[in-house]
């Protein structure tokens, strides 16, 4: 929860906040002081999380509504709550760059994108940088990678990453761990050099059909580092709808292993953010359901399932009025915080205020920021006037500024 007592940093934090919201660009910051809206769903989320937190027990959510109503914002709420959890979260948009069809790609910006608890930046590869070759840790990943995954290449590049004193290898062996996979022959010719002896692989991986590999490995690793799960945010998912056929039902196919519980990493939640048009757009209007038929008469599971889930997602309602009004007027607490005066409006003002604003609720609040920008720059706007106390009064005719 934001922490607006904190005067130290005070007015710029309130500044950050204001031009945030004035920007209409989502940040972490704004989803950790304006959390409160739509409790069912943040009821709903919380539990979910702390069902992460206690069984380690894994599944995704679809997150669906109309452009501007807050599903970025709500993704960033979730992303503090997680943390203040102890929770690792990565955050990714999907693009040409970050495709779901290609899950090595995917994995790849999913890796740059992860976030420790209370950690600004990203980045987490300092932690396994301190795992030493005999400690429990490494002896329990060891033996997971070596049993539990389909391909047994992490046991090999693991153990071979905390034995070598040779900088050039730990660094190409890291960079497999981050999404630079390295070719398997390389692996086995390090391995070879270290121990003397040859890596057999049981099966050999291929990172177009192995992937999930890394997935279920990281999800381990961080329980083992001591976290309580891990959260991955994808916002933007609608724009699988600009695949093409087969690469679209692929993209469908690798979401089964975020939203499938049965299928998960342990201990994970994917929250994927798409917008409320999607089915009729895409699953109806691209005839997703005839192209599974089509393209995959024999093997329509997962993606069906998935093709449901993402034709009946919940999608998120419009703020009611008081919900509306009372961000409203947080708003007008951080803009009198943000430049050190003390406005004193009602909440009708401030929702009137919003009227020129359209429907979207981004478009509300810069009108009700611009509304409280004239109020302090020239103690008027529209009928609504500002006293020296920073109370409001109304006047049909709004008299000079001398007059104040």
């Amino acid at each position: 929860m934001c922490d607006t007592k904190n005067t130290l940093n005070y007015n710029f934090e309130a500044r950050h906040m204001i031009e945030a919201l004035r920007s209409g660009v989502p940040s972490r910051a704004v989803g950790a002081c304006f959390s409160e809206a739509r409790p069912q769903i943040m009821r709903e989320i919380s539990g979910q999380l702390e069902q992460i937190c206690e069984n380690q027990k894994s599944g995704g959510k679809i997150i669906s509504g109309k452009y501007g109503e807050g599903k970025t914002h709500l993704l960033n709420t979730i992303f503090n709550l997680a943390g203040a959890d102890n929770m690792v979260v990565s955050y990714v948009s999907l693009s040409k760059e970050t495709p779901m069809d290609k899950l090595y790609l995917f994995y790849q910006k999913v890796i740059q994108n992860t976030y420790l608890p209370k950690r600004q930046q990203p980045g987490f590869m300092h932690e396994i940088e301190k795992i030493s070759a005999n400690s429990p840790v490494a002896s329990e990943m060891q033996v997971y990678a070596a049993r539990e995954l389909e391909t047994d290449k992490l046991y090999y590049l693991l153990r071979s990453y905390l034995n070598t004193e040779d900088s050039d290898e730990k660094f190409i062996l890291q960079a497999d761990l981050e999404g630079d996979f390295i070719a398997n022959t390389a692996l086995k010719k390090i391995y070879r050099r270290i121990f003397n002896q040859p890596a057999k692989f049981k099966v050999n991986f291929t990172k177009t059909r192995h992937c999930a590999d890394y997935f279920r490995f990281m999800s381990h690793l961080f329980l083992q580092l001591g976290y309580h799960g891990w959260v991955i945010l994808v916002d933007e998912t609608e724009l699988m709808g600009r695949l093409g056929k087969k690469a679209r039902l692929n993209a469908y196919r690798n979401m089964a292993d975020f939203l499938l519980p049965e299928r998960c990493p342990e201990a994970t939640f994917t929250y994927f953010a798409l917008s409320a048009s999607y089915s009729e757009d895409v699953i109806e209007g691209k005839h997703d359901y005839e192209n599974l038929a089509e393209v995959f008469p024999d093997q329509p599971e997962p993606i069906r399932t998935v093709l449901n889930l993402l034709s009946d997602a919940d999608q998120l309602q419009p703020l009611t009025r008081q919900e509306i009004n009372e961000v409203l007027l947080r708003i007008q607490e951080f803009h009198g915080q943000a430049y050190d005066w003390t406005p004193s409006l009602s909440a009708d003002t401030l929702a009137r205020s919003t009227q020129s604003g359209g429907y979207l609720l981004r478009t509300k609040i810069r009108a009700a920021i611009e509304f409280l920008d004239q109020l302090y720059q020239y103690g008027k706007a529209g009928k609504t006037v500002i006293n020296e106390l920073g109370e409001e009064t109304f006047e049909e005719e709004i008299p000079s500024l001398e007059d104040f």
